[in-house]
């Protein structure tokens, strides 16, 4: 063996050994850095509000990381718990009766609570299943999360026409956050098996990490029911 064969198998060997280190060390760094990210985040935003005696900052010789985030996850179960009885309850519509009389935040806040209810709720469907459509050209094929049925003035127009539609959700890759809001004939959807987690990775990655599938082991996916993400 030459020494320029010996040469190359040693660069492919490093080579290699560098990828695969890639491989391990990127997602967990990646990993680390959202996570860190997401944490300073929360303390920036509710450290500044905390009474400095409940403050660790103030007198602690070391900023503990994840304290705000702690503090905002107690609070919100806080308000949950109080929201179950009748004084808490009492309390909540107080507060919800001051924003309702207010034009601009009025239409925001019920925006997002409506949002909220509808995603968060467990007996809803919404956004947890994914299926295919034929978008944007006939012969080519989008992947979409499954929302909910047509509702409100909507749904009467297409009532109207005999039409019966459902709500999706098409995103774009590899940021699955913004994308189009399409109502969809319910015959023209193909409901898929896969997880909505497995099809973000799917977008995310660009295609290139696709869930494993055994149609063998796996039932065929179910149609998709009027009303069922009610």
């Amino acid at each position: 063996m030459t020494e320029s064969s010996k040469s190359g198998i040693i660069a492919a060997r490093l080579r290699n050994y560098f990828l695969t280190g890639l491989i391990i060390c990127a997602p967990l760094a990646i990993t680390v850095w959202l996570v860190r990210s997401f944490i300073e985040w929360a303390d920036g935003w509710v450290k500044p509000y905390l009474p400095s005696f409940y403050n660790p900052d103030n007198y602690l010789p070391i900023a503990i990381p994840g304290f705000g985030l702690l503090v905002a996850v107690v609070v919100i179960t806080l308000v949950g718990f109080l929201t179950a009885n009748l004084v808490g309850r009492s309390i909540i519509n107080f507060g919800e009766s001051l924003l309702n009389r207010t034009p601009l935040v009025r239409s925001i806040y019920k925006s997002l609570k409506q949002i909220f209810q509808t995603v968060l709720q467990d007996q809803s469907s919404s956004f947890k299943r994914a299926g295919l459509i034929e978008y944007p050209s006939p012969g080519l094929w989008s992947l979409v999360f499954i929302a909910t049925d047509v509702k409100g003035e909507i749904a009467a127009r297409f009532d109207e026409r005999g039409m019966d539609m459902v709500t999706v959700f098409l995103p774009p890759t590899p940021i699955p956050t913004a994308g189009f809001l399409l109502f969809v004939p319910r015959d023209k959807i193909i409901p898929l098996q896969m997880s909505a987690e497995d099809a973000a990775k799917l977008l995310i990655s660009g295609g290139l990490v696709a869930p494993d599938y055994n149609p063998l082991a796996n039932a065929p996916p179910r149609a998709i029911k009027q009303q069922e993400s009610v």
